[in-house]
């Protein structure tokens, strides 16, 4: 049997010329002290652009700087001082990097959401944070969060990014954005930060088990990890082109945020409307994006594909089929897949990459540029996909193409990444090497084990980027850290012998779309259940579009439903109705829109009817709790059907 595996970054020399190019940022103490740097080196150069919305904004690096000294001395003036805690509530434009480096720069540290989440669920995260102001897209959304007197007896103030001051003012200051930057444009700039790198930058919140949000601590030390190691997956240059769509306040986005502008690069922010549009005016370099985003774009070329006509149609499939295969041989040859090669197969696969290199470098030359201008405007060098397991065939589309996928892995709690896929080590299907000073083990779920390499378990990590514990909930964070750092990720894996993560699936129950999005499933599935129709039900979903359900009816139910819709029952052993199906989903969308901070990405894509879950047929535990992953097994054709795969 193999020794137990643990994996440390392997330090190879090509990671070790990446950091020393990050060299700027060893001696930065907190994330308020790049700013002075970048004004130094790339003053006059473009920082931040928001062409869309209310107020297009451009702001150069110098300008950058100095909006947000601006912003610290008006949030000192309001009150804020080292180690308070500001709601900031929003979405992605300039201002918003501005508040959260000027809240850093004062000392404080800021409790982000987007502006979209449920009210109820901000109002908890304000008062869980113990937030003495809040900074909110607009007074729109301070009406929404319907906040009592109580509420403000602690916050000093209320700043708003966009739009005029509400009609009737809070009881405390109420600044519009032209407010603050004018307050601080006469006041003091407040010394800096004191306490090190240690200090709190950040307040996350992620969905826990009990269906509570759970603050997740970061310092400044997690984020800055973040900014000096990421160079060994991507190397911008200053003025790159970079367009900006996830969430700001996501860790993957901000961390990836931090580290692009302090290369340098302009970054463009878009929104999902507008993002075929700009990815053809700002033909970026660089892209942070997750599966979902892959997916609509490959999506988009195969419809594109339909519409051509025969002959144009056909020359590109072939030139598809011979890049993905000349692609998947040189992976053999340079013994790049998920599994050991032997020295036979690599040559033979060399072999094969040889004589399909000159069609291969044909299609290269005359057709994907062409596509790749199309897809992402044609110069995008290197995408980073986080936030879900990128499919196989996905990944093979855009290596065929040219297009550079690298695939980071992490989670809110670790500021996020973990490992990431090199672009001189780029193993399709895994997540990648540790970053620097990262270590990655995998153990029995059962006994704590450590594993050997090649063995599936429970993934640990262990590093710098790892936060210290779960805000206020000293339970939650015993059940994921123990006294040796190890974090426990929730995912399950194996380790590969140079280092590579495989991940293979989720211990937890939480759900990860392919847009990044997580969705604890067992509130769901009690509103659902609450349902006369509903007998019993599992959600799916893990790395997919949308969620479905495995569906048991109660069969008077059932069939009292079908009638009333003028809906056939599904025969015994026979495939139910697709529009029974369909009237099926639309009653579970309609209770799961009923729940009291309902989101809108906790819809139903589809449902499947199934079996009973029972402890006779090993589906239920003693405890009568579903075992997910023999439902899953047990109804994979379901499944497969329900997604569209068959």
């Amino acid at each position: 049997m193999n020794a137990p595996a643990e994996i440390r970054w392997s330090g190879s020399p090509r990671d070790r010329r990446a950091l020393e190019a990050r060299h700027d940022w060893r001696a930065l103490e907190g994330l308020e002290g790049l700013w002075p740097v970048l004004e130094r080196l790339h003053g006059d150069a473009i920082a931040l652009e928001a062409p869309h919305g209310r107020h297009p904004e451009t702001l150069r690096y110098g300008d950058l700087r100095q909006a947000i000294d601006r912003a610290a001395a008006a949030f000192a003036a309001l009150g804020v001082v080292g180690g308070d805690v500001v709601a900031l509530f929003a979405e992605n434009s300039p201002r918003w990097l501005v508040a959260d480096q000027g809240l850093m720069r004062a000392g404080a540290a800021d409790a982000v959401r987007g502006s979209g989440a449920p009210a109820e669920e901000l109002r908890y995260i304000l008062e869980d944070a113990g937030a003495v102001g809040m900074v909110l897209e607009s007074a729109a959304l301070l009406e929404r969060l319907e906040l009592g007197g109580q509420a403000f007896e602690r916050l000093r103030f209320v700043v708003l990014l966009e739009g005029d001051l509400p009609p009737v003012p809070p009881p405390v200051p109420c600044l519009s954005w032209q407010d603050l930057l004018e307050r601080g444009a006469g006041a003091p700039l407040p010394p800096l930060p004191t306490g090190g790198p240690q200090r709190l930058a950040t307040l996350l919140y992620t969905s826990g088990t009990t269906g509570q949000p759970k603050g997740v601590p970061l310092t400044h030390a997690n984020l800055l990890h973040q900014l000096r190691t990421l160079g060994v997956a991507v190397a911008p240059s200053p003025g790159d082109q970079v367009l900006s769509v996830l969430p700001i306040w996501h860790a993957y986005e901000r961390t990836a945020e931090y580290f692009l502008l302090s290369c340098g690069c302009r970054q463009t922010y878009t929104t999902l409307k507008q993002l075929r549009s700009d990815l053809q005016k700002v033909r970026p370099q660089y892209l942070i994006s997750v599966p979902r985003l892959w997916e609509a774009l490959l999506s988009g070329f195969e419809d594109a594909l339909t519409a051509m006509p025969p002959a144009r149609r056909g020359l590109l499939r072939s030139a598809l089929a011979i890049s993905r295969t000349f692609h998947r041989r040189r992976r053999v040859a340079l013994d790049l897949t998920l599994q050991s090669e032997s020295l036979p197969d690599r040559l033979l696969a060399a072999a094969g990459a040889l004589l399909l290199w000159p069609l291969h470098a044909l299609a290269g030359t005359v057709l994907w540029p062409k596509v790749r201008g199309q897809l992402v405007g044609g110069r995008l060098r290197t995408a980073i996909s986080g936030g879900g397991a990128l499919a196989i065939h996905v990944d093979g589309f855009f290596e065929a193409v040219g297009i550079e996928l690298l695939v980071g892995y992490g989670l809110t709690e670790t500021s996020p990444v973990l490992s990431c896929r090199r672009t001189w080590s780029n193993r399709r299907g895994s997540a990648g090497q540790p970053l620097p000073d990262t270590a990655l083990k995998v153990v029995d779920p059962a006994t704590g084990t450590t594993l050997a390499c090649g063995e599936r378990g429970l993934v640990l990590a262990r590093g710098p980027q790892v936060m210290a514990g779960y805000h206020h909930r000293p339970d939650a964070t015993a059940k994921v850290l123990d006294g040796e750092g190890w974090f426990d990720t929730g995912d399950l894996g194996l380790l590969m012998a140079d280092g590579t993560l495989v991940l293979t699936g989720r211990a937890k129950d939480t759900i990860v779309l392919s847009s990044g999005e997580n969705i604890e499933p067992g509130p769901l599935e009690e509103a659902l259940v609450a349902s006369a129709l509903v007998e019993q039900v599992m959600l799916v979903g893990q790395d997919r579009k949308q969620l479905g359900a495995l569906l048991v009816a109660k069969p008077e139910v059932l069939r009292s439903f079908a009638a009333a819709a003028g809906l056939p029952l599904p025969l015994p052993g026979g495939a139910a109705d697709p529009a029974l199906l369909r009237a099926l989903c639309r009653e579970c969308n309609r209770l799961l829109a009923a729940r009291p901070g309902s989101r809108p990405d906790e819809r139903l894509g589809g449902v499947a009817l199934v079996e009973p879950f029972s402890i006779e047929n090993g589906l239920l535990t003693q405890t009568l709790k579903q075992r997910r992953d023999r439902i899953a097994d047990r109804d994979r054709d379901a499944i497969a059907t329900l997604y569209g795969d068959r």
